[in-house]
């Protein structure tokens, strides 16, 4: 059996606890979780949550290990092969 935690005294706003809610909005209108009720005029702070970006390692992942017919040493001698200049050794 779970069971929450208890709260000696919680922080209030007036009479409302502070909480921390999150909501999903559609057509511009905020739509609060089941059994979530606030009453009208109650000023709320809205922090829109921004979208995780992947990493670039992650992004180019797919890409790892493809290009199997390269020179060995193209990394050492990138301007050798595009270029024309001389190897290093």
């Amino acid at each position: 059996m779970v069971t929450a935690p208890h709260v000696d005294s919680p922080q209030k706003v007036g009479h409302f606890p502070l909480m921390s809610i999150t909501a999903i909005v559609e057509n511009d209108i905020i739509k609060l979780p089941d059994g979530v009720h606030l009453p009208d005029g109650t000023k709320v702070h809205i922090e829109p949550e921004l979208p995780v970006r992947r990493s670039i390692a992650d992004r180019y992942a797919k890409l790892a290990g493809i290009a199997n017919d390269v020179p060995t040493d193209l990394a050492r001698n990138l301007d050798h092969y595009i270029h024309g200049h001389a190897r290093k050794p």
